[in-house]
């Protein structure tokens, strides 16, 4: 098995920091997509993480949904929860506030701590596939763990 990417690495190590015995995989193809993701895991689309950063328009604070590679995001809804106007962030400020690169973002190890909503659709699987730092690198979690690691709230994201 090759060695992990300098950012996969890094998830790999926080979820064992965190007690959790999950293993980061990373793919000679892109995983950057639910679509590719859910490829490459085998897995059902649903199944999939997508981590998406948006940004408060007056506090200019950073809001993580995390929702299935199934669901598009209804902005309005997660504006009602948030309690602002929020817009999709750019790279730049994705990269600043989580560390990592759009494609590849995990729903863990952020360089900030941020408001996180989970989607409600994922309680109907055991297990989840997640980004792990890089645009080919994911870790299967159980759906429970995914809401202990990230403190997210259970809600209807589309």
């Amino acid at each position: 098995m090759n060695p992990l990417s300098p950012s996969a690495q890094k998830i790999q190590n926080l979820l064992k920091e965190l007690g959790y015995d999950y293993t980061v995989i990373e793919h000679a193809e892109s995983t950057r997509t639910a679509q590719e993701a859910a490829d490459r895991a085998g897995c059902e689309l649903g199944q999939i993480v997508k981590s998406l950063i948006f940004r408060g328009k007056e506090s200019n604070k950073p809001i993580l949904v995390l929702t299935s590679g199934a669901n598009r995001v209804d902005e309005k809804r997660i504006a009602e929860y948030a309690g602002e106007h929020i817009v999709r962030a750019e790279a730049d400020f994705v990269r600043a506030v989580t560390g990592f690169a759009i494609g590849g973002v995990p729903p863990v190890g952020h360089t900030q701590k941020m408001e996180t909503y989970l989607d409600e659709d994922f309680l109907q699987y055991q297990t989840v596939w997640a980004a792990a730092g890089t645009p080919n690198a994911i870790f299967v979690l159980k759906t429970e763990d995914l809401q202990k690691l990230t403190g997210g709230k259970v809600a209807r994201v589309e």
